[in-house]
C-alpha cells in the first residue's frame, strides 16, 4: 500500500508544471516554457536588466485573425501591467495569423525585465487575446532578482 502511494506522488510530481491556466477558453495549451525555468520549479526567477523568453504552445479552437498580447504583474491581487516591446501576436513572435483551429501554434517572445524593477515575488499573467475572448491566459510564479 505505500509503494503504491508513493507511486501515484511520484508520478503526479514529475507531471508538476510551474504555471497554471487562468482561463484558456478558446485555445488548450500544451507546453509553456519561460528561460532559465524548469518545468518542476515552483517560481520562475527572472533576472533585472535582462530579458526573459517565454514560449507557449497551443491550439486555438476558433480561427483568429488578430491577437494580442497582454502581460501583468500580480501582487497582492492587484494586476499591474508590464509594457511589451509589441504587443501585436501576429508580428515577429512565431504566429503566422490568421489561426486555423484545431492547428498548433507556437508562441514566442521576450519580455524585457528592466533594472527598475523592484526585487519582489509576483504571479506573471500572461495573455494572448482576440476580439472573442482569451486564447491563452497562464499564470506564472515568478520571483523578480
Amino acid at each position: 500500500m505505500l509503494f503504491a502511494a508513493s507511486l501515484v506522488v511520484l508520478l503526479a510530481s514529475a507531471q508538476a508544471k510551474f504555471y497554471t491556466d487562468c482561463g484558456s477558453t478558446l485555445a488548450s495549451v500544451a507546453k509553456v516554457g519561460v528561460s532559465g525555468c524548469e518545468d518542476s520549479a515552483k517560481e520562475c526567477v527572472l533576472k533585472r536588466n535582462t530579458n526573459a523568453t517565454i514560449t507557449i504552445d497551443f491550439t486555438p479552437t476558433v480561427a483568429a485573425k488578430e491577437i494580442t498580447t497582454e502581460v501583468h504583474g500580480v501582487i497582492m491581487n492587484l494586476p499591474v501591467p508590464f509594457p511589451l516591446p509589441q504587443p501585436d501576436a501576429c508580428k515577429g513572435s512565431g504566429l503566422t495569423c490568421p489561426l486555423k483551429a484545431g492547428a498548433q501554434a507556437n508562441y514566442v517572445t521576450s519580455l524585457p525585465v528592466l533594472k527598475s524593477y523592484p526585487k519582489v515575488k509576483v504571479d506573471v499573467k500572461w495573455e494572448l487575446k482576440t476580439d472573442s475572448g482569451d486564447l491563452v491566459c497562464i499564470m506564472i510564479p515568478a520571483k523578480i532578482n
